[in-house]
């Protein structure tokens, strides 16, 4: 138990030191200041040709989401999660030890060349994913956390980064054994967090580019934009791509009518929906702790949108 409370208590200080590190020394290996540019770069982008030109350069809720970029990032990590990971894995690693199981690698990819390294990790990453994002939208409990992220009324590219933290808990959890399995630790590759933070800022942006066959591969702000629709015809959504929307065309979960410019997004009720960043934190535990009645008492037991 006592190396648990050292791993626990080390993880403080060495997150600590990393996240000073990284404000005090601007570098192109400094994931601190890649998301401060490629946020300046996206919004840049907004102002210059936006899409929507009847919405205001820094909409409704600019500031909040800009909070949640960095609480998201790096506050999250400081408060506690990288100490609570660590000591989590540390604990698994050593209940598979009890099982004479020394680690979890199933597929060698250290051999392999760089580039097909990154490549194995960014598709294999991205599906899971996609996975995991379908789920976020077909579970009561785990919806009631991903509203957060659905509540945003006016989209822009700081939406992207908008979500509850009990996400990145559900995501790193289910992340973890299949890219331990093909021998990527749960601290992702540069790169590759790097490029996936840009599509990410690219399909909230208020931004239109056209993409031609392009866009049956990487998600894109027409499509994503009928993600966060507030009026659905299907029951749990559709376009859960985080990076790559050919998972969505490949299983039948693809979804753009039209130009979605001008819809409405959100949810049914959402007006109602906290404004505080405390509030919105709170939110799904006392929603997922509510008794609720029996399902032939509810006039509309669900929700037809996500």
């Amino acid at each position: 138990m006592e190396k648990y409370w050292n791993t626990f208590f080390r993880s403080f200080s060495d997150y600590g030191n990393y996240l000073w590190n990284e404000i005090l020394n601007p570098s192109w290996g400094n994931y601190f200041y890649w998301l401060i540019g490629l946020s300046l770069f996206f919004w840049l982008l907004e102002i210059i040709a936006p899409w929507r030109q009847h919405q205001a350069k820094i909409r409704i809720d600019f500031w909040l989401d800009g909070f949640y970029m960095f609480f998201n990032f790096f506050l999250f990590s400081l408060v506690g999660f990288n100490a609570v990971s660590n000591v989590g894995v540390e604990a698994f690693n050593d209940f598979l030890g009890l099982f004479g199981i020394t680690n979890l690698v199933a597929f060698e990819v250290q051999s392999w060349p760089v580039w097909a390294q990154l490549l194995t990790l960014f598709i294999v990453r991205d599906f899971i994913q996609w996975n995991v994002h379908r789920l976020l939208h077909r579970f009561e409990f785990l919806w009631n956390f991903h509203k957060v992220h659905h509540s945003v009324q006016q989209m822009g590219f700081a939406a992207h980064l908008r979500f509850h933290w009990g996400e990145t808990v559900v995501y790193r959890t289910l992340e973890y054994i299949p890219l331990a399995m093909i021998g990527f630790g749960i601290q992702d590759f540069f790169l590759v967090h790097i490029f996936a933070t840009a599509v990410g800022h690219f399909n909230h942006s208020n931004f239109k580019v056209p993409l031609g066959p392009f866009r049956f591969l990487f998600n894109n702000p027409q499509m994503h934009i009928w993600h966060h629709a507030k009026h659905m015809p299907r029951r749990y959504g559709a376009n859960y791509g985080i990076t790559l929307s050919v998972w969505d065309y490949l299983f039948g979960t693809a979804y753009e009518p039209e130009d979605g410019r001008d819809i409405e997004l959100g949810f049914d009720e959402v007006e109602h929906y906290p404004k505080s960043f405390l509030e919105q934190q709170l939110y799904p535990f006392r929603e997922n702790l509510e008794v609720r009645p029996k399902p032939e008492a509810v006039s509309n037991p669900k929700r037809e949108t996500a």
